[in-house]
């Protein structure tokens, strides 16, 4: 069997984090590196009920809420509807736990350890555990942090989808991207020239996929299974890919526990003394 040493571990995980930092709502999304197929979704479970098994299956008797004719901001309402509209947008927060897999690149084998997320609007928090290699991202709505020596983060929430919520806010273009098998995009780019790009679903309206290009890098990331909680789409598993110079740094998420609107200590997002 084949082993990553320390080395090569500690130098996978800090490029992960660079991935992860810019994962911006679970919710953190296809082309993640192939893996084997025997891989499933995890039945999540909320606080109050267990889910059903995770599909991205269109639901029963609706038809195509996307069409050929929609403009970027038709696209891009229709997304911020699926994702669940103005509950979504007014959400408090959402907390994460489950299971990832990381995986260096031209890898088959990955280092298995639980993660944790917190994400309650401007605020990001994630921490990942493992036999050998832990880290944790803070993002306190004002300054990133990150465990990993040498890493310089831009601010969590400037990417991914909590950028969709405030499409139709000011200092927010939205423009057209070329389609993609049976997907429609549109990028979504701030003022400042932060951009992402949107890659939703004919069927339903959802962002299967959104893409990052980040520090000459493309930070990507794949939806593989939701459920709605208290009307607002939370994933149960998803894909993280940073594509790098050195090859695909890979994250796996499988969601176990779902919970909205919680009570956050007031530390939550405390970024430790340095």
């Amino acid at each position: 069997m084949k082993f990553i040493s320390p080395v090569a571990l500690a130098a996978t995980t800090r490029r992960i984090a660079l991935a992860l930092c810019l994962s911006a709502a679970t919710t953190v999304g296809a082309s993640a590196q192939e893996k084997p197929s025997d891989k499933t979704s995890a039945a999540p479970t909320t606080a109050a009920t267990t889910a059903a098994p995770a599909t991205a299956a269109q639901p029963a008797g609706k038809v195509s809420v996307i069409t050929a004719a929609m403009t970027p901001l038709e696209l891009a309402r229709a997304a911020f509807t699926a994702q669940g509209g103005e509950k979504f947008r007014h959400l408090k927060n959402m907390l994460l736990t489950g299971s990832v897999d990381l995986y260096a690149p031209s890898s088959t084998q990955s280092l298995t350890g639980r993660f944790g997320m917190i994400v309650a609007g401007d605020k990001l928090r994630q921490d990942v555990q493992s036999a050998l290699v832990s880290f944790q991202l803070i993002f306190d709505g004002e300054r990133s942090y990150t465990s990993m020596r040498g890493m310089n983060l831009p601010p969590l929430t400037k990417f991914g989808i909590p950028v969709l919520a405030k499409f139709d806010q000011p200092g927010y273009v939205i423009t057209a991207l070329p389609d993609k098998k049976k997907e429609r995009g549109f990028r979504i780019t701030d003022a400042e020239g932060n951009s992402t790009d949107y890659y939703v679903e004919m069927a339903t309206g959802r962002v299967r996929r959104f893409e990052i290009p980040y520090n000459r890098m493309t930070y990507s990331f794949e939806y593989r299974g939701f459920r709605e909680l208290d009307g607002v789409l939370v994933p149960t598993s998803f894909a993280q890919k940073l594509t790098a110079p050195q090859g695909d740094f890979i994250a796996e998420f499988k969601v176990k526990e779902v919970k909205l609107n919680q009570d956050l200590p007031a530390d939550a997002f405390k970024i430790p003394e340095q």
